[in-house]
């Protein structure tokens, strides 16, 4: 069985991008995004390798540089979550932002309750002093299972 220096030197092409492929193949079953960047220096220097036919040491030197320099670089100027902007669909309170109802009762001291789709909630005012029984009402923001709620 020949040695792995007899294979690079042969084919070190090859030994670069089956090594690319399975760095790329461990990033995939694990999706931790810290492999992808090591997979493309390998794949940049199996291209390195196969067009000037750099020694085994200059390779590695460059993947070792070239995976720092990517990773460093990805991490600062890629964003760190590729989710959407907006509330999540499955959050049944965040996700009555921006909705209209009306109130139930008179607000007494801020709070009182609001019907919303559907449901009666807890609801605080955000502004002003109090709302009358059945006056529209916009969500504004969220706070526990309370709804922060203004005049509309």
């Amino acid at each position: 069985m020949p040695s792995l220096t007899l294979v690079y030197a042969a084919h070190p092409f090859w030994v670069w991008i089956a090594f690319a492929a399975g760095l790329l193949a461990m990033e995939v079953a694990t999706g931790s995004g810290w492999l992808l960047w090591p997979a493309a220096s390998a794949a940049a220097v199996a291209v390195l390798a196969g067009l000037a036919g750099v020694s085994l040491p200059v390779a590695l030197l460059v993947f070792a540089l070239l995976t720092i320099v990517s990773t460093l670089l990805a991490r600062r100027y890629l964003p760190r979550s590729l989710a959407p902007d907006g509330h999540d669909i499955n959050d049944n309170i965040a996700r009555l932002m921006g909705h209209h109802g009306k109130a139930v009762a008179a607000f007494a001291g801020g709070s009182g309750r609001v019907f919303i789709d559907g449901k009666e909630w807890a609801a605080d005012l955000a502004e002003g002093e109090g709302l009358e029984a059945g006056a529209r009402v916009e969500v504004v923001g969220v706070t526990g299972a309370r709804l922060r709620v203004r005049g509309a």
